[in-house]
């Protein structure tokens, strides 16, 4: 484990913020991760993690000790009959990567999450989902490392407290812990679920020559959420954005009743305990912000849920750019959009 001050962190968020970090390590092994917990707690030091940077807005400097986590290792074991598969996998393994490694190694059960980016570590802390399926319905349990004492600690689903795009770890534990794997349960037998809309429309569309139309394996869902994914959003690579950059708004069967007979075009998704998902995407392009430039930053042109540094933004012109549009969608739908990526750092002086 090598400390490092001052360390430039642009080239580490997917969104090309800038923002430098006061202590710098990386971490490729659970030894060197409590090594360097044990430096942060002896120098008084606040501790931040950093994954794959998909998911974080830089507001400015970071203050204290951040942990680049770069963990390998992923491992399965049977459990029961044999049809259930419990995989293993560290925090630093790339999610996309880990979940064609289970296709690959004919378990079941993650392709409708291909593609996410990120790593294996922050999938719990978010809830990750998409395509039908949470996160949440194949986890297991996961492993962490106490920030305060250092201690190894275990946590079940029901003490995740899992709920829509959040966890314990973004409410009463927030920045206590450091996750260092996560235990999913698979399936050897594949039972695709095919029932979100989008999904099922990309794969009814298959060539008229198919003979396997109405027969879709894991694989083919997969290809199929890859395929969406690429044309809904763009590549980060090309132009830097960190994905949606919104929750998806939850109301009361009440509200959106009220809200759809002023909008009858209004998309709504009933959730079990009867409340009605909303499109962020919709509210923000029905407002008008789809294409809307800031400051060094915009609204994608094509994608309404996607925020883009168009070159040399900061974290506070980006953030700038993100209240303007939740003080719009407030004041004209009722409805409180909240920022899905987390935020690191204190505000810049602009």
């Amino acid at each position: 484990m090598k400390i490092r001050a001052n360390v430039n962190l642009q080239s580490l968020n997917t969104l090309a913020l800038p923002g430098r970090a006061e202590y710098f390590c990386r971490v490729d092994n659970n030894q060197s991760l409590a090594e360097a917990l044990a430096y942060a707690r002896a120098n008084n030091l606040p501790v931040s993690v950093l994954g794959g940077g998909s998911n974080v807005v830089f507001r400015g400097n970071i203050s204290g000790l951040m942990v680049h986590l770069a963990t390998r290792g992923i491992e399965c074991a049977q459990e029961g009959d044999g049809l259930c598969v419990h995989w293993t996998a560290a925090a630093g393994e790339n999610w996309h990567r880990f979940v064609q490694h289970t296709l690959a190694e004919k378990s079941y059960g993650l392709e409708n999450l291909s593609l996410i980016p990120g790593l294996v570590g922050a999938a719990p802390i978010q809830n990750i989902g998409a395509y039908g399926l949470e996160l949440s319905e194949r986890f297991v349990s996961l492993q962490a490392l106490e920030i305060s004492s250092g201690k190894i600690a275990h946590f079940n689903k029901a003490e995740c407290r899992f709920g829509y795009r959040d966890s314990i770890f973004k409410q009463g534990a927030a920045g206590q812990f450091v996750i260092t794997s996560v235990t999913l349960a698979l399936n050897t037998e594949p039972n695709v679920d095919i029932s979100y809309p989008a999904l099922a429309a990309a794969l009814s569309a298959r060539p008229q020559g198919d003979d396997r139309k109405d027969e879709f394996s894991p694989a083919d869902v997969s290809a199929a959420v890859c395929a969406i994914r690429r044309q809904k959003l763009p590549d980060p690579a090309v132009q830097a954005n960190a994905g949606s950059f919104f929750k998806n708004p939850v109301l009361g069967k009440q509200y959106w009743q009220k809200l759809q007979a002023e909008y009858p075009q209004l998309p709504g998704y009933p959730q079990a305990d009867g409340s009605v998902k909303v499109p962020a995407a919709w509210l923000i392009d029905r407002a008008g912000w789809k294409g809307a430039v800031g400051q060094n930053c915009a609204v994608h042109s094509e994608h309404a849920l996607v925020l883009v540094n168009s070159g040399a933004c900061s974290g506070g012109q980006l953030l700038q750019l993100a209240e303007d549009i939740i003080v719009d969608i407030q004041r004209r739908f009722g409805i409180l959009l909240v920022i899905e990526p987390q935020l690191l750092g204190l505000p810049a002086q602009e």
